[in-house]
């Protein structure tokens, strides 16, 4: 198996889509939050990759033009922004500070908690970055010396938790306003809570897709500051 992996260009990206639309379609058939389809395709991708004995970077030769994507794919986010110009511009200062401090929050939290566990500055900033999109989060991981894969499962382990439980986060703490849940989940969970935003609504959905360039900008900026505290 590991030689056909080898051998084959594309085995890693069969891989990768088969254990998606495996995860689509439980979503579909039932419903659960904590069926998400990215969750499932990772543990689908791992069982196979175990059970085959196939190592990560032989795997990974074959995934990485998913990788591509990423970059072009987060900037499509922006389409369902236009659309909803007009309600940006009328709450413009109100999604703004409430982007900063959904940033602020994610960056303090993650010092006081590295505090709190003895972690080396090379884990703490690793997680830093946690909460934004992958495409600027390994970057900013890179430039502050961090552990960049570690980064990268940080971030789908945020955008899967918040997808999974940012809408009965909302419920919980009555939070109606389709603007204010937008820009939580794409402040907090990235492009994976974006796509649970859309679901939500169209006016979620743009929200949380600025969410993802305000953050994204933010986090760059604050991080070299919050990463100079240890």
């Amino acid at each position: 198996m590991t030689e056909f992996m080898q051998n084959s260009a594309y085995a890693g990206v069969t891989i990768s889509l088969i254990s998606y639309a495996i995860g689509a379609k439980l979503k579909r058939k039932f419903g659960y939050g904590f069926l998400n389809p990215l969750l499932i395709s990772i543990i689908v991708t791992i069982i196979v990759l175990i059970s085959c004995n196939i190592s990560y970077e032989t795997y990974n030769e074959g995934a990485k033009y998913l990788s591509w994507l990423l970059t072009p794919a987060t900037v499509c986010l922006a389409i369902p922004l236009y659309e909803e110009w007009e309600l940006l511009k009328n709450n413009a200062k109100a999604v703004l500070l409430g982007v900063f401090a959904g940033v602020i929050t994610s960056l303090v939290t993650v010092f006081v908690l590295a505090k709190m566990m003895g972690l080396s500055h090379a884990n703490y900033v690793t997680l830093l970055p946690k909460s934004i999109t992958t495409a600027i989060g390994m970057g900013v991981s890179e430039e502050l010396g961090g552990y960049v894969t570690i980064t990268v499962a940080v971030i789908v382990i945020t955008g899967v938790l918040g997808n999974i439980f940012g809408e009965l986060i909302c419920k919980i703490f009555r939070i109606k306003e389709p603007i204010s849940k937008g820009l939580a989940l794409g402040t907090a969970a990235h492009a994976i809570g974006t796509a649970k935003a859309m679901e939500l609504g169209d006016v979620e959905g743009a929200m949380s897709s600025l969410s993802i360039a305000v953050a994204g900008v933010i986090t760059v900026v604050f991080a070299s500051l919050f990463a100079s505290f240890m």
